[in-house]
């Protein structure tokens, strides 16, 4: 069944998530308070990279199936169903989430309910939000307990968004048990296709479904912390960690899936929000429920000092002018988002440091510039390891991993390189008479 659907924010999971459901059959409309943001949309142009979201976008703009807007009561009248995709950010000088966004849609968007409407909000949230934003809705809008709000976590991985939001492993709808009002049938037409295909359908109390994306991530944080923090052991100790992960993950009820040691995380989601989680423990009076979260952050930030540490040993602690390629500055590969990305951290302390640090990212050189001006970007892999005395590879792009040893090693001026992935053929390198450096496992 064919549905009107709109989507305040269009940002990352907005801008997805409007293109998902236009591409599901409905008719869609994506809203935004930036002019610009919203003239590039409409011309099919998305203002960031993930792979398939560009084809998808100008085949349902120009279908005439999405288009984009700045005015919520054209939305407000347009859909039936109105999905919240803005974001979360961190409170500066805080670890709680900012809900200036969240809190201004519905501010802006209940007043214009003037007919039965069921809001399901995606965005990433402290738990207790939807109930009172359900409240605010109720008050606000003109049809009153005729506006629903459940809540519809997303689970979207960058790089992957698109095969994520079109087949889901999962769908998680919360619902005040209370007032459950058509949120679960509305919901259960919006998804009819992937619920045909037998896409667990979960149907929860509200704050459960707040805690799941914020669980899912703390727990994937702290599985990633872990084997970083086993590296640290096992460099001391002579072990490789990722024998050790092999072997672990062979364990039915650990698996190797997010056992690789390295860099650590980043991204726009999971340090926010273990941080935003810990706070709203702290909130609840739960906070000694998530403190070991905090060592997970701290694991993962030490991650990116060990790197730069590294360098400074193989430099002899005097960085000073001497060239550096580091090879990533988005904080995963299949992205240019660079949201507390451990690349460019390492690059930027490096810098800092006095080094001349040369940088190349396949996506994410506009974005590195534009907070670290003072950094030179290479325009190729290439110019960036040339006549360098150390090569950090730093976001595993399959340009890098595939990179040949041989090839790279008559550019250099130094063979060094540190796998902070550890995510290159190491017996390859090695053969080719470069001193490798990996995390956690053997170094030449």
């Amino acid at each position: 069944m064919t549905m009107r659907i709109s989507v305040f924010g269009t940002g990352y999971l907005g801008a997805t998530h409007a293109a998902g459901m236009a591409e599901l059959g409905h008719e869609v409309i994506g809203v935004d308070i930036d002019p610009a943001k919203i003239e590039r949309l409409q011309r099919g142009e998305v203002p960031f990279y993930e792979p398939g979201l560009p084809e998808l976008l100008r085949k349902h703009v120009d279908s005439g199936r999405l288009r984009f807007t700045t005015d919520a009561a054209e939305a407000a009248s347009f859909a039936d169903v109105h999905f919240i995709g803005v974001g979360t950010p961190q409170k500066k000088g805080s670890y709680a989430a900012d809900m200036t966004f969240v809190d201004s849609v519905i501010e802006t968007l209940a007043p214009l309910l003037i007919r039965p409407a069921v809001i399901l909000g995606k965005s990433t949230v402290p738990v207790g939000t939807a109930a009172r934003l359900a409240a605010r809705v109720r008050e606000l809008a003109p049809v009153g307990d005729d506006a629903q709000l459940g809540w519809n976590p997303e689970f979207l991985r960058e790089g992957f968004a698109v095969e994520d939001t079109l087949r889901p492993d999962r769908l998680v709808i919360g619902v005040d048990k209370d007032r459950p009002g058509r949120i679960e049938e509305v919901a259960r037409e919006v998804y009819a296709d992937a619920i045909s295909r037998e896409t667990p359908f979960l149907v929860t109390d509200l704050a459960t479904a707040e805690l799941v994306k914020v669980s899912a991530n703390a727990f994937l944080a702290t599985k990633i912390s872990f084997i970083n923090a086993i590296a640290e052991v096992c460099e001391v100790t002579g072990a490789d960690v990722t024998e050790l992960a092999d072997a672990i993950g062979h364990d039915a009820r650990i698996g190797r899936k997010f056992l690789g040691a390295g860099l650590g995380f980043g991204g726009g989601c999971l340090p926010k929000d273990i941080r935003a989680f810990m706070a709203r423990a702290g909130e609840l009076g739960v906070d000694q429920a998530l403190t070991f979260l905090r060592e997970v952050d701290d694991v993962n930030l030490r991650r990116r000092q060990h790197v730069v540490s590294l360098v400074k040993r193989e430099l002899g602690g005097a960085p000073l002018s001497r060239r550096v390629a580091v090879l990533g500055a988005a904080f995963k590969p299949e992205s240019d988002d660079i949201r507390d990305s451990p690349a460019l951290d390492v690059a930027g302390q490096l810098h800092l440091a006095g080094a001349d640090v040369r940088v190349f990212d396949p996506e994410a050189m506009a974005n590195a510039a534009a907070v670290w001006p003072t950094i030179t970007f290479a325009e190729s892999t290439a110019a960036a390891i040339a006549d360098a005395e150390i090569v950090v590879v730093a976001t595993e792009w399959k340009e890098f991993r595939g990179l040949d040893p041989h090839a790279v090693g008559e550019a250099v001026a130094n063979k060094v390189v540190i796998d902070a992935r550890n995510c290159l053929p190491a017996d390859s390198w090695l053969d080719a008479g470069w001193r490798y450096i990996g995390m956690g496992r053997y170094s030449s």
